[in-house]
């Protein structure tokens, strides 16, 4: 399992609609931003070759954002997870599960755990879901 610190505040939802209604590079501009700043700190994990569970832990520095705001920046998260060449990509392939826990402190920071499955089970069902599937009219 490996573990890493993002110390510092991430957009909420909020946050990133407001950018995206200013005008129509306002929110492209964010992202790519936000993007590169966590990318200094996925940059110390390796490449992942299975499928992986991450835990999320939020820690607050206050209660004004909603928890559902707060943990939109998983996406961020995991766009610069695939951007940086850790994961192939951020789907059900790749990404099989992530649990959300919240925390109030001092600092406002996330901590994730990210575990890769070695389930044989896993890559059965990974082998299978790349076959077509004939769907009937």
């Amino acid at each position: 399992m490996n573990r890493i610190e993002i110390p510092f505040k991430l957009p909420s939802l909020n946050q990133y609609i407001n950018e995206c209604r200013k005008n129509r590079y306002a929110g492209a501009t964010m992202k790519k931003n936000v993007d590169k700043d966590i990318g200094w700190y996925i940059n110390s994990l390796p490449k992942y070759q299975n499928p992986i569970k991450i835990h999320f832990h939020w820690i607050e520095g206050n209660k004004r954002r909603d928890l559902d705001n707060i943990c939109f920046a998983k996406k961020f998260i995991l766009d610069s997870m695939v951007k940086a060449g850790k994961l192939k990509d951020d789907n059900r392939n790749y990404v099989i599960g992530f649990e959300d826990t919240f925390e109030y402190g001092k600092e406002t920071k996330v901590i994730l755990e990210i575990e890769e499955v070695q389930d044989e089970w896993f890559r059965w069902w990974r082998i299978r879901s790349y076959k077509k599937v004939k769907w009937s009219s």
